[in-house]
């Protein structure tokens, strides 16, 4: 399909700037966002007391005690979003699941008494992927990713009275941490490398790591309920909870960096024949001396095709690594179902919230609105209501532009109904 007009991509889920996102990104900061992004985004940890924040009841709106003991319980939970940490170690799930009973025989749910065993114990609980199953961290993964434009994961940490879950250690993303109940004292302290990559996890600095610990913090603080704490990937900390039990989310913002912009390019790079062109027969490998003239062969042939890199070739292949890591808001697919059949001219339909799009037309006169898994084609007349409806206003079918009567304005909107791209307003 050949492209003769792009707009630029949408789909954070809210327009830049809407109050969502920024009430979002308020609840884990204390200082304005143009100041965040300047002063600690990448650079350095940020402290936020729960008085300086917006919400006076803390994050217990997110995940509370209760509705973790739910989880827990109640909710036929599974490996992985359960992972159980004694001393510094992880437990193996063996020890807390197994099967579910009549009509649920999978050997790997979650069993409350065993996990009760275990956290008497001093064994930390680890609730993973809250922002897949539990709707008030859905809104703010989806909110806050928006404020960011990042992809993000949120977990929950539930420790007992006096223990710690986790020794010293670094992590591989940025990590905003909510202090939902009880008190944690957190030390932290400078890279032992700067900016790691997921594949550099601190286990291979596993000395170096122990060595700064031993040394004087950068911070060192008791975070009590309601208070924030952002730390940049790569700061070295250790957590341990106080007289009581301690619960706080953890949100982990996987940014993208150069170097997956690097691995991208090295990726289209295969389309030159010269990098794909084999090393002379007989080379000697281990011989340095040999390798030169090779090496600089490389890299004379890498650098001319670097300079003919296309952008839209990278941002494709960039988008296809970002789209997905982020779920638009939910649906409910009875009640849209029900939409659909109920559909009159007079309806509502509002952009579903936090779809990732790109709308395109092509010379062949038609449009193509591009999504995280496919790409619908569409009359070029639709174009008019298309963009009326990417804007995420919420619209009357009977009132979209470009159409020429109220019949195609329905078969248009059931379309994106069934593709769930709108949902009712």
């Amino acid at each position: 399909m050949s492209l003769t007009h792009v707009d630029p991509p949408g789909g954070h889920g809210h327009p830049a700037g809407s109050s969502s996102a920024a009430a979002a990104l308020a609840r884990c900061v204390a200082v304005e966002p143009a100041k965040f992004a300047a002063d600690h985004w990448g650079r350095s940890p940020l402290l936020s007391r729960a008085a300086e924040l917006p919400n006076p009841d803390g994050f217990t709106d997110l995940l509370s005690p209760a509705d973790a003991d739910e989880l827990l319980s109640r909710r036929g939970l599974r490996t992985p979003f359960l992972r159980v940490a004694k001393d510094g170690q992880l437990v193996p799930a063996a020890r807390y699941t197994g099967g579910g009973g009549a009509g649920a025989e999978i050997g790997d749910q979650v069993l409350d008494e065993k996990v009760l065993a275990l956290y008497a114990d001093g064994a930390t609980l680890v609730l993973q992927g809250l922002h897949r199953t539990w709707p008030a961290i859905v809104d703010l993964a989806r909110d806050l990713g928006a404020a960011l434009a990042q992809p993000l994961q949120v977990n929950a940490y539930l420790t007992p009275a006096g223990s710690q879950g986790f020794a010293t250690h670094y992590d591989t993303h940025d990590v905003f941490v909510l202090q939902v109940d009880g008190r944690k004292h957190w030390r932290i302290h400078p890279p032992v490398l700067a900016d790691p990559l997921e594949r550099q996890p601190w286990g291979g600095r596993a000395d170096e790591v122990a060595a700064t610990a031993d040394g004087r913090p950068a911070l060192d603080v008791v975070l009590e309920p309601g208070d924030a704490l952002y730390l940049p990937r790569g700061w070295l900390h250790s957590a341990q909870a106080q007289e009581s039990s301690s619960l706080h989310l953890t949100v982990g913002i996987r940014a993208l960096t150069r170097y997956a912009m690097v691995e991208e390019l090295l990726a289209l790079a295969a389309e030159d024949a010269r990098l794909r062109a084999g090393l002379p027969f007989g080379l000697d490998l281990a011989d340095p001396d040999a390798i030169e003239p090779e090496l600089t062969e490389t890299v004379e042939a890498l650098r001319d095709w670097l300079l003919r890199a296309d952008p839209g070739a990278v941002a494709a292949r960039l988008r296809s690594r970002v789209w997905p890591a982020a779920r638009p808001a939910p649906i409910r697919p009875l009640a849209q179902a029900d939409a659909l059949a109920r559909l009159v001219p007079d309806s509502r339909v509002a952009l579903r919230d936090g779809l990732r799009w790109q709308l395109t037309r092509t010379d062949a006169g038609t449009v193509a609105l591009r999504l995280t898994d496919r790409t619908l084609t569409l009359p070029g007349t639709c174009e008019p209501a298309l963009r009326a409806l990417l804007t995420g206003a919420a619209t009357r079918v009977g009132d979209l532009p470009g159409l020429d009567d109220d019949a195609d304005r329905l078969v248009l909107t059931r379309r994106l109904l069934k593709e769930a791209v709108l949902t009712p307003a």
